[in-house]
Parts: structure tokens; sequence; C-alpha cells
């Protein structure tokens, strides 16, 4: 079976979970494709599902919703009725209404939702936060996810999966935390390149437009020289807050 996936992932952990998740769809025989929702330079409404082809749409839980930005640029996708398993990943507290705009944003971009899944990822903030996941425990939960969902899509497949969250959803967060170079910046310009929004300046990358900024941490996950950081004093107060909602391991869950 081949596998196109549609990843919304600034700083990696969403495309791990989905990776483990796509391969052992596609299995040894299948291909897996990657299309990078993440891609400012990118014109999505030239992006056309592949015939006969499953697609896992992954994105990452901020603040309990699916990015804006993820949302927008799965708008402009040519679905062509393929079958599609949406994936959310979190980092430990909770992924809400996460899961359940994803599939309405894939239904909507013309994608047929057979199943969702809620994976859990190192938190992009918090980094201690389910530090290591998805771990090796996690892909082999993922593995078996595959095979239930292939098992479904081999018989037909013609059950709609309960998506759990809320319609409407939840308010929007404000992602506050914008990451300013410290002093081991030489201005390469690697996080410009990169940054989903756009947010940073190219020609002078200590510029940041705050408004456009989505707080997803790639320009400090990307950076060579470790020189991007956040305010010290949110981090310490999202790392506390996060660490009374992720007191124990917490598993994966499959809704078909």
């Amino acid at each position: 079976m081949d596998v196109t996936q549609y990843l919304f992932s600034p700083t990696g952990g969403t495309a791990r979970a989905a990776g483990f998740l796509a391969a052992a769809l596609a299995g040894p025989d299948g291909r897996v494709e990657t299309v990078d929702l993440c891609d400012a330079a990118c014109d999505f409404s030239q992006v056309k599902q592949k015939a006969g082809a499953l697609a896992v749409i992954a994105a990452p839980a901020y603040g309990g919703r699916a990015p804006a930005l993820a949302v927008q640029r799965l708008a402009m996708v040519r679905g062509g009725g393929a079958p599609a398993v949406v994936l959310a990943a979190y980092g430990g507290r909770a992924f809400e209404d996460t899961l359940a705009e994803l599939a309405d944003a894939a239904g909507a971009a013309g994608f047929c939702v057979k199943a969702g899944v809620a994976a859990l990822a190192e938190h992009s903030i918090a980094r201690e936060i389910a530090a290591g996941r998805p771990d090796a425990q996690d892909k082999a939960q993922l593995e078996e996810f595959a095979r239930r969902i292939r098992a479904k899509l081999d018989d037909g497949g013609a059950q709609a999966p309960a998506i759990p969250g809320g319609r409407p959803y939840k308010t929007r967060m404000v992602r506050g935390m914008v990451p300013a170079p410290g002093a081991a910046c030489v201005r390469c310009g690697v996080c410009a390149a990169r940054c989903p929004a756009g947010a940073i300046d190219r020609a002078d990358p200590a510029r940041v437009d705050a408004a456009a900024c989505i707080s997803c941490m790639r320009c400090i996950a990307v950076c060579p020289h470790g020189a991007r950081e956040g305010d010290a004093e949110s981090l310490a107060a999202i790392t506390a807050m996060l660490r009374r909602a992720y007191t124990f391991r917490k598993e994966n869950e499959l809704f078909l």
C-alpha cells in the first residue's frame, strides 16, 4: 500500500510518530511519500492526492487545537476521496479538539477519514515533558494500530470512526513565546528559511514578526548554532504547568 504523509511537524516529534504509523501501513512493498505542510513556499493548491494511496494527515496539538497554518494549507489540497488516517501528536497534557479539527479539515479537503490516532511526542517547548517520545514502546503500539487500520480498510472500512473532540472547537490560545537570537547567532538564515509562518526576516534573522509567529519552536530546533531561545521565565512557567498535567506515562490511542 502506498502512503502519502501530510505533515505539519515543526520540531520533528509529530513526523516521528506519523512515520512509524505510515511505514507500518505501507508495509514492505509500499512507498511512503511526504508533503511538508510546514513549507511556506509550497503552493498547496497544486497538491493532488495520488490515486490508490492512503493519506496520513498529522499535526501537533497547540493548546488543544490543530495549528491554524496546517488547517489552512490542508484545505488547499485536493484529496479526491482518498482514504485517510488523521494523527494528532501531543506533549502529554491533552489533545482535546485537535483530532476532530484535523478530521474535519481532511473531510473538507476531499479525504475520507477512516481512523484517528492520538500519539505522544516530546513537548516542543518544555522538552523534558514526554522526553524521548515516541519511543520504542510507542513504535510497537503504532505498528499495532497500523495492523488494525489495515484490517478495517481490507474489510471495506465503511464505518465512520468515532473521533473525539468538541464542536465548536475550544477557543485558540494565544501563543505568546517568540524565540529570539542570542549571542551565538551568526545570521546564517537557516531559521528564516525554515520558519513555517515566514515570521523571521531573511535579511536580518534577529527581526521577528511577533504577530505572525506561531510559537512552533522550529527556529530553535533547526538552528545549527543553538543560538535561538525562548523567554526563560515563560518557559519555566509552562514547564511547571505541564509537570502537573503529565504525572504518569500516557499511551497512544486509536479511534476506528
